[in-house]
């Protein structure tokens, strides 16, 4: 097994170590804050939950697993088919999609699978743009095609996300900003998106003002209200979950021994970061899960300095920022820096979709840095043969050389 590994398994292993740590932390936590969900759907029987999640993590492996030995070449090829059909998943489950809380995020696939459209449409944007910074570097140097090529798609994508998911727009939106920012394009465009955005979005606000009753525009004033106002009944999630990572203190009650799982709200998915600190403490279950996005990035940006082909870096960039983005809006929820926005933990919190798509956009970043790794390995084959040449030359033409 361990030689298959080796044989079988390449790119950046830290990555890889990240991914296995992300995964035992998801399986362990998950398993104590859906104990309270367990009694209410499943008779008590917390292990349903844990399988659940054990296979959701196993299928991620093996997307990673698949998807990493795929050149990435083939990514930049696919992602314009994979932008048009995010946008058709969009348009679906804005008119058809299941609601929740006035809120479509989801359609029902075959089989009784419920997917979040916003997910995909997350991966489907980073790479589509990183294909058109790598192949029209010079054509979006005009503010006319940069405006057909990038801001259209961009604006258009996060419209569709904004009504139902507001901060996976914002979060995706300047996800996208940072990544054309790294891709050069012209900060004078980049303020006429920002504008157009700002223009786009006062519409829909203002539409769902005129029917606050099929809109969620009342749940974003107030959560906003909320968060400035400490003594508002709105802040329970944030003040519960103040709580459960003061009661953790440095060092955690200990795994199952959290308190608040069994009074904050989708302590599974939307707070599970308060539950592991509580549990696990502020080195372990904070600290040491901020660096691992921390130093994941930190991995992608070594491997984007060896690439060798601008299509590799942008989406390797994009993706790394679009999870560590995603985490530290989590991570800030949590501890009440910013209102309550929704946003799961990658790889970590409870999710079927989410665990899916984030597999996918790992998949592809271990697949730019394996290409990297085996071009590192063929030049330094090349060097060393060199080397083993000039050495069998003659002492005249060794002198010449020198």
């Amino acid at each position: 097994m361990l030689e298959f590994f080796k044989r079988n398994i390449k790119g950046d292993r830290v990555i890889w170590l990240i991914i296995g740590a992300l995964a035992i932390f998801s399986l362990m936590s998950v398993y104590s804050a859906s104990g309270t969900l367990a009694y209410k759907y499943q008779g008590g029987n917390a292990t349903h939950y844990l399988l659940r999640q054990a296979v959701l993590l196993l299928m991620g492996f093996f997307i990673v697993f698949i998807v990493h030995r795929i050149p990435y070449r083939y990514f930049s090829k696919l992602s314009l088919w994979a932008y048009y059909l995010a946008v058709f998943l969009l348009f679906v489950t804005l008119i058809w999609g299941m609601s929740l809380n006035q809120a479509s995020r989801w359609i029902m696939l075959p089989g009784g699978i419920s997917f979040q459209t916003s997910d995909f449409a997350k991966l489907a944007l980073m790479m589509y743009l990183a294909r058109v910074l790598a192949i029209k570097e010079k054509e979006i140097k005009n503010l006319k095609t940069a405006f057909r090529l990038l801001f259209i798609p961009i604006i258009l994508v996060c419209g569709l996300i904004m009504p139902a998911d507001l901060s996976t727009a914002v979060l995706l939106f300047g996800t996208a900003v940072v990544l054309m920012i790294i891709g050069r394009v012209n900060i004078r465009y980049i303020g006429v998106l920002i504008g157009s955005a700002i223009v786009a979005g006062g519409l829909v606000i203002a539409v769902a003002f005129i029917s606050p009753e099929t809109s969620r525009v009342g749940t974003w004033s107030q959560r906003i209200t909320d968060f400035f106002n400490e003594e508002s009944e709105g802040n329970f999630q944030a003040e519960q979950s103040k709580i459960a990572i003061a009661t953790g203190g440095f060092i955690g009650k200990g795994p199952g021994n959290s308190v608040q799982r069994n009074i904050l709200p989708h302590p599974y998915s939307d707070f599970i970061f308060a539950i592991i600190i509580e549990e696990y403490g502020c080195l372990i279950g904070g600290l040491f899960l901020i660096s691992l996005f921390v130093y994941l990035f930190y991995r992608v940006v070594i491997i984007v300095r060896k690439v060798d082909r601008k299509f590799g870096a942008y989406v390797s960039i994009g993706l790394a920022a679009m999870l560590s983005f995603q985490a530290m809006a989590h991570m800030a929820v949590s501890v009440n820096i910013i209102p309550v926005t929704g946003q799961t933990l990658p790889l970590v919190s409870m999710g079927g979709s989410s665990i899916i798509i984030t597999s996918l956009a790992f998949g592809v970043i271990l697949s730019v840095s394996r290409e990297v790794m085996e071009r590192e390995k063929i030049i330094a084959i090349e060097n060393s043969t060199d080397e083993i040449e000039n050495q069998n030359l003659s002492p005249e033409v060794k002198n010449e050389m020198k």
